[in-house]
């Protein structure tokens, strides 16, 4: 039997003309269903009988389901690769590998890429680790922390670094590290979040603070006692006011943990905008004499 020959009889099977449309096979194999249930249950000692008809109803159901969709694929089909005429199969076969293997390639090439990336990383890492091994020890590393933002006309490589060497030519390298936090407290409380993880983590020679920053990094017990400096090398060039003493919160005394730096000329020479600064010694820095070294030559340019 034809494949014509057996959807007429399917057709014929569930009682529709040739063709029915989809909508008519549904609901009439709902009803033939529902009518043979009907009819086992009359007569169950025909059940041999109403397996027989469900299974007709059925194959023919599927039948014309089937025909129906190779139908609506072939008409998509036809819509989709017939400009391709010769080549249609050819287009179809590599339409319906993109569409099954599409992820797996976009997966390939996110793969690809991703080991590029890291590739290309690694590469500028080693370059940069290369670059700092054949740069100059660092004289003072320090930190600014406070409402402090670079001036517009400020170099744009390494401004604040060079600014503080034209102080000190016959130092090398300065390092320098750059936190705003804003004067007005409503603001501060997204910028000091980022304070906290910067005074914890990092570890500057010094630090140059605005007096409120001042205020809390000293009582944070992370800045040098310079009492015996300010009493001793410093003296002579300490005036009224400099010396800023703070009580921590292991000790209860009052000590002196910053000088106020912001009535130098040299400050002027670094690109900041800025309202005051202290500087502080941090409890651990690497290089304490030439900390206080910083701090005289600012010092002598008070007036």
């Amino acid at each position: 039997m034809t494949e014509v020959d057996e959807l007429k009889q399917a057709y014929e099977t569930l009682g529709l003309p040739e063709l029915a449309a989809k909508e008519e096979v549904e609901k009439r194999y709902t009803t033939l269903m529902r009518q043979a249930r009907s009819r086992a249950q009359q007569k169950k000692a025909d059940a041999g009988n109403a397996e027989d008809s469900f299974a007709k109803i059925t194959q023919a159901y599927r039948l014309i389901l089937e025909y129906e969709d190779r139908k609506l694929t072939d008409a998509f089909n036809e819509q989709e690769y017939g400009k391709y005429k010769k080549m249609a199969g050819q287009a179809q076969k590599m339409d319906h590998f993109w569409r099954y293997y599409r992820f797996h390639t976009l997966g390939a090439i996110a793969a690809v890429a991703l080991i590029i990336y890291g590739v290309i990383s690694f590469m500028n890492y080693r370059e940069e680790q290369e670059r700092l091994a054949n740069l100059p020890p660092v004289d003072l590393s320090v930190s600014f922390m406070g409402n402090y933002m670079l001036k517009e006309d400020a170099p744009k490589e390494e401004p604040i670094e060079k600014a503080l060497l034209t102080a000190f030519p016959e130092w090398k390298r300065f390092t320098s590290m750059l936190t705003f936090v804003p004067a007005d407290q409503q603001a501060q409380y997204a910028y000091m979040q980022k304070a906290v993880l910067i005074l914890a983590t990092e570890h500057p020679d010094v630090y140059i603070m605005d007096r409120s920053i001042f205020e809390w990094v000293g009582t944070q017990g992370v800045l040098m006692n310079l009492d015996s400096d300010v009493n001793g090398e410093l003296k002579p060039l300490m005036k009224d006011g400099l010396a800023q003493k703070l009580k921590t919160d292991e000790d209860t005394e009052e000590h002196v943990y910053g000088i106020d730096l912001s009535s130098s000329a040299l400050v002027d020479q670094v690109p900041l905008y800025k309202e005051s600064m202290i500087i502080g010694i941090r409890l651990d820095s690497k290089n304490p004499e030439k900390a206080k070294e910083f701090i005289k030559k600012y010092l002598a340019t008070i007036k």
